[in-house]
């Protein structure tokens, strides 16, 4: 489970990077998923998934609530984009996009950190506890 963990917060690293980099890239990407119902939901599937990832891997992590709480905020996105449906989910990104590059890449540099942190907590093994 570690491994698919890291392949996780690598893969969101790198999206966070694209966005950090490249804003603009991140919402042409972003508005071809948000374009179909189909493309909404299948991300969100991926976003689940992704949150399962994180919260199963956590036991074994250098800081296990933190990354079950991580990970049930990644759930909880992927469960709010269903639940918001793909017309509202274009209109927060549209004014997303309203709001300038600026805002784009604070967005991308918390996902940048949260993720890292997510690699670093996984990547590492749990200290023991001590007897006393």
């Amino acid at each position: 489970m570690r491994s698919a963990a890291l392949l996780v917060a690598l893969l969101g690293g790198v999206v966070g990077i694209v966005g950090l980099v490249s804003p603009e890239s991140g919402t042409a990407v972003r508005r071809l998923y948000f374009g179909t119902p189909v493309g909404l939901y299948a991300a969100a599937a991926v976003r689940v998934a992704m949150g399962l990832v994180v919260i199963l891997s956590a036991s074994a992590s250098r800081a296990p609530k933190t990354l079950r709480v991580l990970g049930g905020v990644v759930c909880l996105q992927g469960l709010a984009a269903t639940l918001f449906g793909p017309d509202r989910a274009r209109a927060i990104l549209e004014w997303e996009s309203m709001q300038g590059a600026a805002v784009l890449r604070v967005g991308a540099a918390v996902a940048i950190a949260g993720w890292g942190f997510v690699a670093f907590a996984v990547a590492g093994h749990r200290p023991e506890s001590r007897a006393r």
